[in-house]
């Protein structure tokens, strides 16, 4: 788990990526004996977290990573709302010993996840893959999401979605993992990389059906190019775009302050439609 959640980080091109690692794994979040909790669905025993109090805020997590990837950013929410932050179906404590892994299978297990809490809908953040899994949230189940922030989430697994050094690595990873002595321990490293080959498959015209509004975010130097963010955003109806400058993937922590504030307002204002004369506002 850590070799691909230090993949995540590298493909930012930023250096600070073993010291954010290592403040993630030496965080409470993730391990809180107090906040965890296991709840049987689909098959798995899905492992969650809950912080705070009020409206509830589902947080969802990158390839590789666990609930420790939000250690920068759940204190800020759980100030304001009730965060849900889960470790999601075959990463960190979410066992899951089956063949398969998509990421509708995903999405399908927060929203049998926010069923079985008793709660019709909540706020949805997403980072890279749980940006795709948020996507998917929002296409499949739409009345569980009342707005959803993603940030380095593509909708194909191409060299039109990933930079091509990205693509490549992500592929070396997966070959050198099929090298190894296939441990169940590997099995699941490898089952978690194919993920981001050989998936998503989400079209534009899925994106046309998303009712609640959504903050597409990227860095400028992120994992998933510029152009395909911005095309996230310009199919969703009710979508905001935010390209961060001088970031790459992992904005929740190298631009954590900038990136808490930012969600929370989209959260709470009510989305602006901006057409016609006021586009000079």
């Amino acid at each position: 788990m850590r070799r691909l959640a230090a993949c995540i980080y590298l493909v930012s091109g930023l250096h600070l990526a073993e010291a954010q690692i290592a403040t993630a794994e030496n965080s409470v979040y993730g391990k809180n004996q107090q906040a965890g909790h296991y709840i049987r669905l689909r098959g798995i025993n899905l492992y969650y977290e809950t912080y705070g109090q009020g409206s509830p805020l589902l947080m969802l997590h990158f390839n590789g990573g666990s609930i420790s990837a939000f250690s920068c950013n759940i204190p800020y929410f759980s100030r304001y709302y009730k965060v849900i932050a889960v470790d999601s179906r075959a990463h960190g404590k979410t066992i899951d010993n089956g063949d398969s892994l998509t990421f509708e299978m995903m999405a399908d297990d927060f929203n049998a996840l926010l069923d079985s809490l008793r709660l019709d809908s909540c706020y949805v953040i997403g980072w890279s893959d749980g940006g795709i899994s948020g996507l998917l949230l929002a296409i499949r189940h739409p009345d569980k999401v009342k707005k959803l922030a993603v940030t380095g989430a593509n909708l194909w697994p191409d060299t039109t979605g990933l930079l091509p050094n990205v693509w490549a690595d992500i592929n070396n990873n997966s070959a050198e993992l099929r090298k190894k002595p296939q441990t169940s321990d590997t099995r699941n490293e490898l089952k978690i990389s194919d993920l981001d080959i050989y998936e998503p498959h989400i079209t534009v015209a899925q994106l046309h059906t998303i009712r609640c509004p959504v903050l597409v975010i990227g860095g400028d130097h992120d994992a998933i190019p510029v152009p395909h963010t911005m095309l996230i955003a310009q199919n969703i109806p009710k979508s905001y775009l935010w390209i961060i400058p001088a970031s790459g993937h992992s904005t929740p922590v190298l631009k954590h302050d900038q990136f808490n504030e930012t969600v929370h307002s989209f959260f709470v204002r009510p989305y602006r439609e901006i057409k016609g004369r006021d586009v000079y506002r």
